[in-house]
């Protein structure tokens, strides 16, 4: 393991994406990624009376598939990195409390799923076997800690996006035959003074475009190095906001770049205007479908940016910006 350039990790034994497990919510499982999730929701409470509680019981399933699908039992585990988008990640950590696991708690916002993958490679290239890395977010629960009570049937502007209720989660190794974790650039922190709380893609693409500049100048890559790009949850606007930022800064990464936010969700059928974030939106469409294109060998490199606003309703409500940060990992076979 060594840094090269600024901010960017290259290891010398690449960690192997081991297996992955997704299960989503009734909307994202009636978008055009539904065949690629291991499990869909008819709602979303699934039996539990809260939707805190369902959104535990989502990570803790996924958790338990991921696990089956692997092959290894979960004492071969050596830790688990988990985060969710509730005060004090309380889905992670209720979901997971019988896991039996080391567990290191993560809040990156909805950057938290690839911050936990760089933490678990990390260990990986130390001391680790076998490292667990799970998210989970909630539309439902995630209104009602960010915005506004569901009841109150708040009109939403066209820059909101739609919380993905789902949870992904992958198993990291340092055995396996790939796909590799290669490379890992940890994101700064970058506000640009944004402080529309719904208008989060404004708020993440300056991050996004800041790591995705600094990864190709430790690398000394380019967008065409990669067959595709994918950011975490910038939906349409942020989308549109990072290609022109990239494009400032002599990055044309027009032709192989999209968005979690932008596939996860159908934009002329289900009215999810700027498209889909949280958490789940990079965790469920990476380990349900981005995971699946990798084994096909239809994406052989990937360079994969999951972006988070890291705010809370107290500093929305104190009219403070919105601090953005973008964490990369480069995934090859």
């Amino acid at each position: 393991m060594q840094k090269i350039g600024k901010q960017t990790i290259k290891f010398d034994n690449p960690p192997t994406i081991l297996e992955c497990a997704s299960i989503v919510g009734p909307k994202e499982s009636k978008g055009p990624l539904a065949k690629y999730f291991d499990q869909t929701l008819e709602d979303e409470f699934w039996g539990e009376k809260t939707w805190e509680k369902a959104e535990s019981k989502i990570i803790k399933e996924t958790v338990n598939t991921v696990i089956h699908k692997s092959g290894i039992s979960s004492d071969k585990i050596d830790c688990c990195f988990a985060g969710d988008l509730l005060n004090q990640c309380i889905s992670s950590s209720f979901g997971l409390r019988e896991i039996n696991l080391p567990f290191f708690g993560v809040f990156g916002a909805c950057s938290t799923f690839v911050e936990s993958m760089c933490l678990g490679s990390i260990c990986i290239e130390s001391f680790a076997e076998n490292v667990l890395c799970a998210t989970s977010s909630h539309f439902c629960s995630a209104e009602k800690q960010f915005r506004f009570p569901l009841e109150l049937g708040n009109q939403r502007p066209p820059t909101a996006q739609w919380t993905v209720t789902g949870s992904g989660a992958v198993i990291l190794s340092k055995n396996g035959q790939g796909p590799y974790i290669t490379h890992i650039t940890p994101g700064k922190i970058v506000d640009m003074g944004i402080k529309d709380a719904n208008n989060m893609g404004a708020a993440m693409a300056p991050a996004f475009a800041d790591t995705l500049v600094t990864h190709f100048l430790d690398t000394g890559r380019n967008p065409s190095y990669y067959d595709a790009i994918i950011s975490g949850d910038l939906g349409y606007i942020g989308k549109d906001i990072a290609i022109d930022i990239a494009k400032s800064q002599g990055y044309n990464i027009k032709q192989n770049y999209n968005d979690c936010g932008v596939l996860i969700f159908d934009k002329s059928s289900q009215d999810t205007h700027s498209g889909g974030s949280g958490c789940a939106c990079c965790g469920t469409v990476f380990s349900g479908y981005l995971f699946k294109q990798l084994k096909e060998k239809k994406i052989k490199k990937l360079l994969l940016i999951a972006t988070g606003a890291l705010m809370n309703s107290t500093s929305s409500q104190q009219g403070e910006s919105i601090p953005g940060v973008a964490h990369a990992i480069s995934i090859e076979l």
